[in-house]
């Protein structure tokens, strides 16, 4: 048991020389960096010699979340789809129809999915 915690020992010192340097440089400049003095001019914001105008941020429509989550689910399914095709020609003919069963059932759950998405028109940019 000691010796699978000496193996973690060399990360666990790279993780702490990483966090001393990081809040080591955060502390020096922090005591060696220069002191602004803080006014109203310096809190606006400037846009090319320009008073701005309107709110600064626009809002976006929800269909542009909705696709976001929608490119992470299917990312997610090519994800585990990758290193299945690599492994799977390699594997042992007799576990290679459960191996096979066991990805097609995970690409119908998807496929599922995908035709639910379609089905509530969450690919309709119209509505």
């Amino acid at each position: 048991m000691e010796s699978q915690i000496a193996e973690y020992i060399p990360v666990l010192m790279l993780g702490l020389v990483a966090a001393a340097f990081a809040f080591g440089t955060l502390i020096f400049s922090a005591l060696v960096g220069k002191k602004g003095h803080r006014s109203k001019i310096k809190d606006t914001a400037y846009e090319c010699g320009m008073l701005p105008i309107g709110a600064g941020s626009a809002r976006f429509s929800v269909k542009f979340y909705l696709v976001a989550m929608l490119f992470i689910l299917f990312d997610v399914e090519v994800v585990f789809l990758f290193p299945w095709a690599v492994v799977y020609k390699e594997m042992l003919v007799e576990n290679a129809h459960l191996i096979f069963g066991s990805m097609m059932v995970f690409l119908g759950l998807f496929l599922v999915g995908f035709i639910y998405e379609l089905k509530k028109k969450a690919f309709d940019w119209k509505n």
